[in-house]
């Protein structure tokens, strides 16, 4: 069996009898933030005097973000701006957790901040209420940093029994993953639904569909609700993209997005087949936003193979899991509905992502890809 951590191992009868303890009134509240590595998540919790109705009633607050890969040491305050606010499912109500966006000292966003940008698109198109429902694949390790449930000196019989599998021989670690579907339904997070995934320890969770800038908020809180349920079973989480060599299945994030005219009777067909044919046009771009490394990760994964188009390729089908875009199925027989990109890779900022799906799609982004690169895109230097 995979390692676990040290801490899993506590005593959890103790720890419930503090947290059965009355509060008198007041709130912990919870602020979460994206650090410098655009992937890790940090938290801090502070009192607040009551509990707070709206995300209006809480304060900004500041972190040291020398500590965070944020700031230099001499000039560290960062400032936690609240964005999104949900139920606490660990220490429960009347407690809080919060989204935050970073913002530096000059309060300019901070790099990792790519929610800023999104919601400047998300605005630019909101008369098209454009829906986004994002799979979030991941895998589980042990504390040895080996998958969980895999043997210690070799692998496990070869993939084809796990994907929706049933079975202590093919599931490993549904005690951590319906433990995180209850948590993010208390919290309020619209997860959508879970499975199993193609390699042994490898699962998903689905959610949405969310309107513009909410999908990222809610994506990235349940993704905070996976690593603190982990923490609790004392394994990690790995959004890794390609967390194992060879014949074994990479971990995407695959991207379902439609607009109105996409959702109602008749013509979908048409803006759709517009939609895509403005996506192969960005490939590049999108690839480069499509991982936190500029492509580099994603490298690794869209070979071509295992369910993945090759990255350097762009491609579309209908019910082709080895295309760049697929098309389902029942969206072709209906004439309404939804595209999927399949691109992203699991540990892809959702802000990114939505941010520039929506802007090939619906704007005009043809001026920023001839004067700017992507440090400068993803920066925002062109309003400057």
């Amino acid at each position: 069996m995979a390692s676990v951590s040290v801490s899993a191992q506590l005593n959890k009868a103790v720890r419930q009898q503090y947290m059965s303890l009355p509060q008198g009134g007041r709130c912990q509240v919870t602020y979460v933030w994206i650090d410098g590595t655009g992937q890790g998540l940090r938290n801090k919790t502070r009192t607040l005097d009551q509990e707070p109705k709206s995300i209006h009633d809480i304060p900004e607050w500041n972190f040291d973000g020398s500590s965070t890969y944020q700031a230099e040491g001499s000039n560290s305050d960062m400032y936690l701006i609240p964005v999104a606010m949900f139920r606490d499912p660990f220490i429960l109500d009347p407690n809080k957790l919060v989204l935050c966006e970073v913002l530096k000292y000059n309060r300019l966003p901070a790099e990792s901040n790519h929610r800023a940008r999104c919601n400047k698109i998300m605005e630019q198109v909101k008369e098209h209420c454009i829906w986004f429902g994002m799979e979030q694949e991941y895998t589980l390790y042990g504390v040895d940093e080996h998958p969980f449930g895999w043997p210690k000196n070799g692998y496990p019989k070869p993939q084809g029994p796990y994907y929706c599998a049933v079975g202590a021989d093919c599931a490993y670690g549904r005690d951590i993953v319906e433990s995180h579907y209850k948590a993010c339904l208390y919290a309020g997070v619209n997860i959508y639904g879970t499975n199993a995934e193609v390699m042994p320890s490898q699962w998903e969770f689905q959610v949405g569909p969310c309107e513009g800038i909410d999908m990222g908020d809610h994506l990235w809180m349940a993704r905070f609700l996976l690593h603190r349920v982990c923490e609790d079973f004392g394994v990690i989480l790995t959004l890794d993209p390609k967390p194992m060599t060879g014949n074994w299945n990479g971990a995407g994030c695959h991207t379902n997005v439609s607009t109105k005219v996409m959702r109602d009777e008749g013509g979908s067909s048409m803006f759709i087949e517009d939609a895509t044919e403005k996506l192969g046009k960005r490939h590049n771009k999108h690839i480069e936003l499509y991982d936190p490394n500029g492509g580099k990760d994603n490298l690794r994964r869209l070979t071509g193979r295992c369910e993945t188009s090759s990255i350097h390729d762009f491609s579309t089908g209908v019910a082709n899991r080895a295309a760049s875009i697929r098309i389902p199925r029942h969206v072709g027989q209906q004439g309404k509905g939804y595209f999927e990109d399949r691109r992203p890779a699991a540990n892809c900022d959702p802000y990114s992502v939505t941010m520039i799906m929506a802007e090939t799609m619906l704007l005009d982004p043809e001026d920023h890809d001839k004067e700017y690169s992507y440090e400068d895109y993803m920066l925002g230097k062109e309003e400057s």
